[in-house]
């Protein structure tokens, strides 16, 4: 949710200003795009340390720029429309009405998707975190831990709680990508036939 709300503002003001706002804020999201979200996300947990709130500020940097990226495309292209232009340029609503009123509204569907996908990333990621040991603590619930405090402690005894905790969590992501899918076909009017 705060990469949501981070990446979401960035995206809004990129498309909003255009210029060289727009160019230097792409820029930062092209930079962050080119590296791979588990990297990125390694060397922040190596610098940060372990903890929840370093995961949550590893996870928080690795996708804000997802977001800033699908909210700037969905802003340019209502920023276009007509309505919008004439608003603009006969002066009938502020700014701050227009991007409140008109383009923040309009990015939501496509966020909302992208959140959703976003949320099953983050799962897979931290899992991935846990199980080499950098992620969360081996006191919180979570699959990613508990498979790694379970091949350290029974490594050949526990076979079924390590399968079923992966089979859990292999579930939960495709659940809420599967809920994401279905979100875009429920929130785009062109795929509603």
């Amino acid at each position: 949710m705060i990469a949501l709300c981070i990446g979401g503002a960035v995206g809004l003001i990129a498309a909003y200003f255009g210029g060289k706002v727009e160019t230097l804020i792409m820029r930062v999201v092209d930079i962050q795009l080119g590296f791979p979200a588990i990297l990125v996300a390694l060397v922040l947990v190596a610098l940060l340390g372990k903890g929840v709130d370093k995961i949550i500020i590893a996870l928080v940097v690795v996708q804000w720029a997802y977001y800033a990226r699908t909210v700037r495309g969905s802003a340019l292209v209502e920023r276009r429309k007509e309505y919008i232009e004439a608003a603009t340029c006969l002066a009938l609503q502020s700014p701050e009405e227009i991007f409140f009123r008109h383009l923040l509204p309009n990015c939501l569907p496509p966020l909302i998707v992208v959140g959703t996908l976003q949320t099953a990333h983050a799962i897979s990621l931290e899992a991935t975190l846990s199980f080499l040991g950098i992620g969360l603590p081996i006191t919180e619930p979570f699959p990613g831990t508990a498979d790694r405090q379970r091949i350290r402690v029974h490594a050949e005894s526990e076979i079924l709680d390590q399968f079923l905790s992966r089979i859990a969590l292999l579930i939960t992501i495709i659940s809420i990508n599967l809920v994401g899918d279905q979100l875009r076909d429920v929130l785009n009017p062109r795929l509603q036939k």
